[in-house]
């Protein structure tokens, strides 16, 4: 789901058609951006990429035209939905349904923001010459540019580095096409697969943060290096899990949807793509420790957290004791 981050941006991932009409969906990082007037996508989130990574591609937002439900343009891809960009149709794959109607409602929303209306369109002179300057800029130069169907769109030379390093781009769009939360394979049948996907975790030595795909179990989460792995990176046992809850160091650490599994030997901290995953990944652990542990132990657990985080609770009990105790010795002392 679209969520906002810390800069008031509108961000989440898609895949997207990049080459027209090829049919080859990627996966890419969107960031919604109003008072930039662009959208534009990355490899991963920035958050996650080395610094000074370049974008894959971007879009004015006063050249898109429309963004509406594609389901009936292209039928065989789920969730499709398409952005109009002048002669260029741009096809982007959701999440889900609800992740379809949320991105549209958000893209028709800033465009309406962004583009002028009709009756405001009155430029004057030195804009209509710097216009007469782009169109005879634009016959100069009428082969491969910037310029899409007519449109100007203000890309990286993203094609031309392919050209020029083909192996090392392919390997990062089949990376990219890894992380596709509906590409994961079907679990074994005897293991209990209660949540799977992908997060963004910190390493123990290096301080640095590296997509992994999770996955939590009756007894266990773990995470592997990507979906198509058989053997974990590690494995947590969830009876060495003390709790799982959203981090409160995500402002110092500069990170959106950072929740934290703190064990007893190390403090896992992991950053979700959404809130919404974020809060589920949260739900989903503590349920799974409930489970595994039983209703009683849980609650038994909780009486014990509650003395010991009240002292008068805990006097209170102890002195009920001794004088039940007392009370007990003395109707045994035999009366004379």
């Amino acid at each position: 789901m679209p969520y906002v981050d810390r800069q008031n941006r509108i961000c989440g991932f898609l895949d997207i058609e990049e080459n027209e009409n090829s049919g080859k969906f990627l996966r890419r990082y969107f960031i919604l951006d109003t008072r930039e007037d662009s959208f534009v996508w990355y490899m991963d989130n920035p958050q996650n990429l080395p610094s000074g990574s370049s974008r894959v591609g971007a879009i004015k937002l006063t050249y898109i035209s429309k963004v509406s439900d594609a389901t009936k343009l292209r039928p065989k891809a789920e969730f499709c939905f398409v952005m109009n960009a002048g002669m260029r149709k741009y096809f982007l794959q959701a999440n889900d349904q609800q992740d379809l109607i949320e991105w549209v409602n958000v893209l028709n929303k800033a465009i309406k923001i962004t583009v002028p209306k009709q009756s405001d369109l009155q430029p004057p002179s030195d804009v209509l010459s710097r216009q007469g300057d782009c169109a005879s800029a634009k016959k100069q130069v009428s082969y491969r540019t910037d310029i899409v169907g007519g449109v100007p769109i203000i890309t990286p030379t993203q094609k031309e580095e392919v050209n020029e390093c083909g192996e090392s781009v392919d390997r990062n769009l089949k990376r990219s096409q890894s992380h596709l939360p509906h590409a994961t394979p079907k679990p074994p049948p005897d293991s209990a697969v209660i949540k799977a996907g992908y997060c963004v975790k910190q390493g123990a030595v290096m301080r640095n943060w590296k997509r992994r795909y999770f996955q939590l179990d009756e007894n266990t989460i773990g995470y592997f290096k990507s979906e198509l792995e058989k053997e974990p990176l590690r494995v947590i046992p969830l009876k060495e899990v003390h709790k799982v809850q959203e981090c409160k160091q995500s402002d110092i650490m500069m990170r959106d949807n950072l929740f934290e599994i703190v064990t007893t030997s190390r403090t896992f901290y992991v950053q979700a793509d959404s809130p919404e995953e974020m809060h589920s990944w949260i739900k989903a652990v503590s349920g799974a420790i409930v489970a595994q542990r039983g209703p009683g132990r849980s609650a038994a657990s909780v009486r014990q957290a509650r003395r010991l985080s009240n002292p008068c609770i805990q006097r209170y009990t102890s002195s009920t004791s001794e004088r039940s105790t007392h009370v007990g010795a003395q109707a045994n002392v035999p009366s004379y």
